[in-house]
């Protein structure tokens, strides 16, 4: 992943669309993303609703679940009977982790200092199939694209990897991995958590046997309701739980009690139950809606301007700063001594400048929230807190 294509339009001040206090500068959205107007007010709606079950029908509890499948499959460019609705990245990768195969002599790849999510889940799968859990490091100056490459060969039978790092928003270009990981032989999985819905991602392209992303940062909804790609060869696998919803026929409530073996069609059978949270559904459905409204490109272009800011003055602070090559749009990780970066956290917090620190990385996400005098108070008080 290199600079973003500068001809996609950068967006007009989104900030009055956001539940954004002025009182805070929040720079958290790899975190906690901020709410939508339109999102609380769909969530508002919608529990109002459920307060009258009587207005909910049979064909309720499939409509909205299928909307959001859709437009999810919009978003990363596939069809929704890849998609399946999962309550987090940490359910999506078990269902990806028991349809994959390996054994002993095998390797499950893994980045260091992975989400540990991603990391007890793949740990979990060699210490159960006897494969090796091999966990990626860089060097001094080595991208990660380039740390994966090298670690790539016929040994490796799964590689799970994200395209953004967690901790700091370093890249990897999943353009290049792909085919080595294809001529290995190696299951490819992503996880785009900190990434999907600020970064254009096509799975059409990128071809991955299975992608999860949660759905409450960067795309922007609510909590539970998360995001799992199967790509079709696995549409026949297991999924990890027996629920009344994901059986074919179960639209025809009156027939549930006729039990069928069969699933409903592609990735649905991997379907968490009670999918049809009609409140958080239809946030997400709102939240979604906005993104593709906004299109990704033109998301990434607009963050890309605001830490493209935030790094040039915190090179000028004296600061530790990735190159442009070496950084996402929507993220920046200043590196600090761990001491130095805590301190900081809780001073530019005292002063109502939210930020997070990941591992060694001062960790700066904005959103389209996020205006001028925001930067300004972020910059200011990161001087005070670094001096």
């Amino acid at each position: 992943m290199g600079r973003m294509d500068r001809g996609a339009r950068p967006l007009p001040d989104q900030r009055a669309k956001f539940e954004v206090d002025d009182d805070v500068a929040y720079f958290n959205t790899a975190s906690l993303s901020p709410l939508l107007r339109g999102v609380r007010a769909a969530g508002d709606d919608a529990l109002e609703r459920r307060a009258m079950p009587w207005t909910i029908s049979a064909a309720d509890w499939f409509t909205d679940v299928e909307e959001l499948r859709s437009r999810f499959a919009r978003l990363i460019g596939g069809t929704a009977d890849d998609v399946a609705i999962v309550p987090a990245t940490s359910y999506g990768l078990a269902v990806a982790a028991r349809n994959l195969t390996a054994g002993p002599g095998d390797r499950v790849l893994v980045l260091d200092r992975e989400f540990p999510s991603s990391h007890h889940t793949w740990r979990h799968f060699t210490q159960r199939t006897g494969a090796e859990l091999l966990v990626v490091e860089r060097q001094h100056g080595q991208s990660w694209t380039d740390a994966i490459l090298d670690a790539v060969d016929e040994r490796v039978a799964i590689a799970s990897i994200p395209n953004v790092h967690w901790t700091n928003g370093a890249p990897v270009d999943l353009r290049r991995v792909e085919p080595a990981l294809r001529e290995a032989g190696s299951a490819f999985v992503i996880d785009a958590t900190q990434s999907l819905g600020a970064l254009p991602l096509d799975v059409g392209a990128l071809r991955p046997d299975a992608l999860v992303a949660a759905g409450y940062k960067w795309l922007l909804g609510p909590l539970s309701v998360s995001y799992l790609y199967v790509d079709p060869a696995l549409h026949g696998g297991e999924p990890l739980e027996e629920n009344w919803i994901s059986r074919a026929g179960s639209e025809d409530f009156g027939g549930l009690v006729d039990y069928v073996d069969e699933y409903q069609p592609g990735a649905r059978r991997f379907d968490v139950g009670q999918r049809s949270n009609f409140q958080l559904v239809a946030m997400a459905l709102a939240a979604i809606q906005q993104l593709l409204d906004w299109t990704v490109p033109r998301i990434a272009v607009t963050l890309q301007e605001r830490t493209d800011e935030i790094a040039a003055r915190a090179e000028q602070l004296g600061l530790t700063v990735p190159s442009p090559d070496a950084r996402a749009p929507h993220m920046l990780g200043l590196e600090l001594p761990p001491d130095a970066a805590r301190r900081a956290a809780a001073a530019l917090a005292e002063e109502g400048v939210v930020v997070s620190m990941r591992g060694s990385s001062l960790r700066i996400a904005p959103h389209l929230h996020i205006n001028q005098e925001d930067v300004d108070r972020l910059m200011e008080a990161l001087a005070s807190a670094v001096s």
